[in-house]
Order: C-alpha cells, then sequence, then structure tokens
C-alpha cells in the first residue's frame, strides 16, 4: 500500500482523490498539503467525503511543511494537483519531492475525466484571466438559443463547510446567499445566473454531473483558473491571450489544453500587440495545427462610462486574475483609460489586513486592487481599504454587481465584457454538431 500526499488549492486536489484514491486499497493518502487560497490549511478533508478508507478525514497542512511530511509518513508519491504555475516551478516542486525520497506524480485525463451520459462542451484556458468566463457565457447563450437546455458546471472553490458544499446548485441570486458564496464563487456563478444559465459546483463532482444530468441536454464545463476539464468532453475549447503570449507553451497544465483543444480561442485581440498574436497563432500551428481557431474580442461594456472622464479613480479588478494569472491589469484599466481618467490612483498605501498582504505577495501590482473575499474578514478588509481611498470614482471590473457584497460611500462604475468573434469560424460553427 503506497502512502500518498497530494500537494493542491482546495479544488483540482479533492477531485483526484475522489475519482482516484476514495476507496483505492492500494494508496492510502496521508495529508493534503495547499497554497494558493488563503486559510485552507489546518482543516480536515471530512471523513464524510473521504470514505470507508478514512474514518477520521484528511488532515490538510501547508505546502511548506512538505519536507517534514514525506519524512514523518515514509511518502511513497506525491502528487502535484493545482494549476496556473510555470514549467520551471513544477520541476522545482519535482525536485524537491525526489529529494525528499518520494516519487513525484501528475494525475491526468484518463484517471481523472469522469464520463458523463449527456454531451458536454468544456471550455478552458491557457491561463488564468484569459477570457474562460464571457467564452462560456457565449456558449451556454448559442445552446439555449437553440433550445436547448444547459446547466453549467464551474470548477470547485470549496473554502467553507465542505460537506454542505458536496452539490451545489445555482439558479439565483438567493442561492449566491444561502451557500455563503466569496466574492471570487460570485464572480464564476452571477454573471450565468444573469443569463438565466444553472450552475453546479461544490466538491463531488461524480455526484454533482448526474444531478445536472437531470435537468440538462448539454453539460458546460466551466473550468478554473487553467486546469483541464473533470469531464471527458465532446468538444473542448480552449481560451488563449496573446497578452501571455509564450505562456501557451510554458504554464501547467495550460499547456496540456493548448495541445488537446477542438477548437482554439485566440481572444483579446483588439488590445493585443501583432506580435503576441502572431506567436500564439504560430504555437497553435507547431503544437496543435488540427485545432479550428476563432478569433476574438473582448470589447468592454460601460454604462455611463463619461462619468470616468477627468475624474481620479480607483480601479478594481478580478482577483485571480492578477494573483495566480498574473497580470497587472484588467477590463478595468482598459475602460480608465479609454474614457480618460485623469489619474488611476495607487491603493497599496491604503491597504489594510489581509489585503496589505496581497500586494506584499504579487508584487507585481501597483495600480489597480484585487477583488480579494475568500471570507468574511477579508471582505471587510476589502471594503475598508475602498473606503480609505482618497478618489472621486470607483471602476469596478469584476464580473459582479460588487455592491451587493460590500457597502461603502464612494459612488461605483461598473464595468463589463463579452466575447466578441471575429470573421470565421465562430463559436456558433464549432456548435453546430449540438
Amino acid at each position: 500500500m503506497k502512502r500518498v500526499i497530494i500537494m493542491g488549492a482546495a479544488g483540482r486536489d479533492f477531485h483526484n482523490f475522489n475519482t482516484y484514491f476514495r476507496d483505492n486499497p492500494d494508496y492510502r493518502v496521508v495529508a493534503f498539503t495547499a497554497t494558493q487560497i488563503p486559510d485552507i490549511e489546518g482543516r480536515k478533508y471530512p471523513a464524510a467525503l473521504a470514505g470507508k478508507l478514512y474514518p477520521k478525514g484528511i488532515p490538510i497542512h501547508a505546502e511548506a511543511e512538505i519536507d517534514d511530511l514525506i519524512a514523518a509518513h515514509k511518502v511513497n508519491d506525491v502528487h502535484l494537483a493545482y494549476s496556473d504555475l510555470p514549467h520551471a516551478y513544477v520541476m522545482d516542486k519535482a525536485s524537491q519531492v525526489l529529494a525528499a525520497g518520494a516519487n513525484f506524480v501528475l494525475l491526468g485525463p484518463c484517471d481523472t475525466m469522469i464520463k458523463s451520459r449527456k454531451p458536454v462542451v468544456s471550455v478552458c484556458a491557457v491561463r488564468t484571466g484569459s477570457g474562460k468566463s464571457q467564452t462560456s457565457r457565449r456558449v451556454a447563450e448559442i445552446l439555449k438559443a437553440k433550445g436547448r437546455r444547459v446547466a453549467a458546471i464551474r470548477h470547485p472553490m470549496p473554502y467553507g463547510d465542505l460537506v454542505k458544499q458536496k452539490v451545489q446548485r445555482f439558479a439565483a441570486y438567493a442561492d449566491l446567499d444561502k451557500h455563503e458564496c466569496t466574492i471570487e464563487e460570485r464572480e464564476e456563478y452571477e454573471p450565468h445566473i444573469d443569463k438565466g444559465i444553472i450552475v453546479y459546483a461544490g466538491v463531488d463532482y461524480g455526484a454533482i454531473l448526474r444531478q445536472a444530468e437531470k435537468e440538462a441536454d448539454v453539460i458546460l464545463w466551466d473550468g478554473g483558473n487553467n486546469d483541464f476539464s473533470f469531464y471527458k468532453s465532446d468538444l473542448e475549447i480552449v481560451v488563449a491571450d496573446p497578452h501571455r503570449a509564450g505562456h501557451e507553451l510554458s504554464f501547467y497544465p495550460g499547456a496540456v489544453n493548448f495541445r488537446r483543444a477542438d477548437v482554439i480561442v485566440v481572444n483579446k485581440m483588439d488590445t493585443a500587440t501583432p506580435e503576441g498574436i502572431a506567436t500564439v497563432l504560430a504555437s497553435a500551428k507547431a503544437v496543435n495545427p488540427k485545432a479550428k481557431i476563432i478569433r476574438a474580442n473582448s470589447p468592454t461594456i460601460v454604462k455611463d462610462g463619461g462619468r470616468i472622464t477627468g475624474k481620479r479613480v480607483l480601479v478594481i479588478e478580478d482577483g485571480p486574475t492578477l494573483t495566480h494569472g498574473g497580470m497587472k491589469y484588467g477590463a478595468g484599466i482598459v475602460a480608465a483609460k479609454k474614457y480618460g481618467a485623469a489619474e488611476i490612483i495607487d491603493p497599496r498605501p491604503y491597504a489594510v489586513g489581509s489585503i496589505k498582504k496581497t500586494f506584499e505577495k504579487y508584487s507585481h501590482l501597483d495600480s489597480v486592487l484585487p477583488a480579494m473575499g475568500y471570507g468574511e474578514k477579508q471582505t471587510r478588509e476589502l471594503a475598508k481599504t475602498i473606503e480609505a481611498i482618497d478618489c472621486d470614482l470607483v471602476v469596478s471590473a469584476t464580473p459582479i454587481d460588487i455592491t451587493r457584497v460590500i457597502k461603502v460611500s464612494k459612488p461605483i462604475l461598473r464595468v463589463g465584457y463579452e466575447l466578441e468573434e471575429i470573421g470565421a469560424p465562430t463559436l456558433k460553427d464549432v456548435l453546430k454538431g449540438f
């Protein structure tokens, strides 16, 4: 019986355990480790979800403890199970694990993808913040217009009570409150709800799939970070970002998606450089010449954009895009510049608590405030930071209506973005089979 540690971030790690290890007598998972997401370590993967082999559940430790855990538990295999990692980082972790005496393992699609009884379209990406969300919304819109019942199943973000979050269904704003969703979760669920699409998420993606199949003609996998799908897909759509040209071949597991894709959406062409676009297209030709290429923009949508002109503004952007996605800016900065903001305020001097720590960890950020809100405390600290900043207007480009979550005295102008396809083929063309 091999003794195993799963390195994760409360997402892919739990899925790999459920699909490969949970009832497998050849392995004993002695621990999970956690990174990327705050306040995950120190908890347990509960016995109610872990199965009969784990009557006490499984402890979750900080990834920094990995060497000590390998030694203490005489670990045979360490499985890496989180995403949006530079290839050099993956091999650095591999070297660390091998030096400690264990095997370093990556589970692939054949052992982790679940087969659905319904057709599945997956939307994944090469990096966080490439434009999966607007692409998923566009796919759902096309399928719905054809009379298909669509259930979007979103990559996991289980940061609360894992037993309660085993299977979650979101069809109305009240469901977001019922499930005590974080800002990050709301960013992914709320835009689907706005368009009348039911969303499923949670912890046990086998149980989630079986429930979603009862009310859907087509399953839409809405990926997270740059992970590959949890489900075997009939059509794999992957979004590439020419603002980070070259990353489609140098980040794990986004490069897996890029090579597997049936369809590659080259997004943000309206704001990317010609050189960046050419690099992505050359990468596709080199490693996946059979993929269909869709060219697209993601134009910003701002009601009353003239309010920005001449103002001193604070810009709020989608959190994960800025943090482990590595972007310095997003749609909020694009909109602020487009409409002639007089000044974009640096939020760093005003940051408090965990927001201040976020800026210390992600030092590339200097002119935007990431919409961090992984719990009530962090959400309060985000609100305090916004309130402390001397500005005329807040330009919010997080996908949610942030006023539903935080209350501040500053006026807030919301920035949206949707996918705009250029020429042919289009998503409608590639979805004809569905």
